[in-house]
């Protein structure tokens, strides 16, 4: 009597375009060791066939470094967001539940604009403002106990987890979320990325800014990096307070 042949059950939220409406569609693949979502992914789409035996589309979604590093690979599994390149097969329940985050428009099946979330990037100028056209030198040293801090923030990579975590961003808020709050913590920190500190805090000041946060905590909580999220937005409340009090009495020396 040969063994009975061990396989994996999956329900993935389907959509074909942009306006059309989501639907379930079933699967069932066969089991292999150490498999991770996206393995398994990748084995639907070389054989697109449904649970009925039915032939359909291969499924859509993002993915790149396949290391948790480029944040690409984001999307709900079993009703959770995160990254589908570690979430293991093993350690999951079954059926597994594939879903697009809800927080950002579905472009095709799982596979979403994440153009909110850069777009509130810009808007904060998560960046270093630098002339490179010519060699500036080694630029200004950050303090040690500053810069292991900051480094916990640059961990961060754009996946829109804590996005989709958050329950003040949707699609009836202009939010900006916990991330683009973050790196806004993490370029005034930085020596020359602080010329524009002002400039980003009043941008968090403003609408679809700081006062927008309900505090449920569920972006730290979320965070696949585990990057202190809800200590960066106390300490900008702190420093928006300030910047406040500046602004209003015209203050140009910096409070410490």
């Amino acid at each position: 009597m040969s063994e009975q042949r061990k396989t994996i059950s999956f329900i993935i939220t389907r959509q074909d375009t942009v306006d059309s409406a989501p639907y379930d569609e079933e699967f069932e693949i066969e089991y292999r060791p150490n498999m991770n979502v996206i393995s398994a992914l990748m084995e639907i789409r070389r054989n697109p066939v449904n649970k009925k035996g039915e032939k359909t589309t291969p499924i859509a979604w993002d993915m790149n470094c396949l290391e948790e590093v480029c944040g690409a690979c984001s999307m709900n599994i079993n009703g959770r967001p995160r990254q589908s390149c570690t979430a293991l097969v093993d350690k999951l329940e079954q059926p597994i539940r594939l879903a697009p985050m809800s927080t950002f428009p579905v472009i095709r099946d799982l596979q979403v604009d994440r153009s909110r979330m850069f777009d509130s990037l810009k808007r904060v100028k998560a960046w270093v403002p630098i002339d490179g056209t010519y060699d500036l030198g080694p630029g200004p040293r950050m303090p040690e106990r500053k810069r292991q801090w900051a480094y916990e923030l640059s961990k961060c990579m754009t996946c829109g987890v804590c996005l989709e975590a958050c329950p003040n961003v949707n699609s009836k808020s202009n939010f900006i979320g916990p991330q683009p709050l973050s790196q806004v913590r993490l370029f005034n920190a930085h020596p020359t990325g602080a010329m524009n500190r002002d400039e980003r805090l009043e941008t968090i000041m403003g609408d679809g800014g700081l006062a927008n946060c309900g505090n449920s905590q569920n972006c730290v909580q979320s965070c696949p990096k585990g990057i202190p999220l809800t200590t960066s937005i106390a300490a900008l409340n702190r420093e928006t307070t300030i910047q406040s009090f500046r602004s209003f009495f015209g203050s140009d020396h910096a409070v410490d």
